[in-house]
């Protein structure tokens, strides 16, 4: 029986707490979900179905600090199991026919997210490009502070600044929108 979105919320958000035995029962819970997840994208592909799953499971649990625990946890699952399908593809140069794209999309919350992850891309674009970068990184792709110093050319330091002062700003700019 799949585990509901409260009982996965609830696992989450108590091994974000630091219980190790909800996290792991989590990611126990996680493997047939995932495994229904990429079956249905990618019938007759078994392998490539085996080696998604133990790479998004390891997302999970490497990016789970990225959770925003007042959004849905499957909302957030299946983001990232989207793009590890999508880079697994893009390694092994291969394309994968999407049967009934639309009512995924729509299913899945395709559109709002769409809408939310432009308007995100707005409010970024009225920040000074470091700072936008940096939350980028950090925030949208989970990296970790010593990884995106690395990728974006910055100390550490410098990453959790521009994070600091971009999160500030933007907050400013939406405060002042709402009056």
């Amino acid at each position: 029986m799949r585990p509901s979105e409260d009982e996965l919320k609830h696992w989450m958000l108590r091994g974000l707490g630091g219980d190790g035995a909800a996290h792991r029962q989590l990611l126990r819970a996680l493997v047939p979900v995932l495994r229904g997840f990429y079956r249905r994208r990618m019938a007759g592909r078994d392998d490539d179905i085996e080696d998604l799953l133990q790479e998004t499971l390891i997302a999970v649990h490497e990016r789970r600090a990225s959770y925003d625990v007042t959004r849905p946890f499957t909302s957030w699952l299946f983001a990232v199991a989207r793009y590890k399908m999508i880079d697994h593809f893009r390694k092994s140069g291969r394309t994968c026919a999407i049967d009934g794209l639309e009512d995924i999309l729509e299913a899945e919350g395709f559109a709002e997210a769409s809408d939310a992850a432009a308007d995100i891309d707005r409010l970024l674009d009225t920040i000074p490009p470091k700072q936008a970068a940096a939350i980028r990184a950090i925030r949208l792709e989970g990296l970790s502070t010593a990884e995106a110093a690395s990728q974006l050319k910055l100390g550490e330091s410098d990453i959790k600044v521009s994070v600091h002062r971009g999160l500030k700003a933007l907050a400013s700019k939406v405060r002042d929108s709402l009056k």
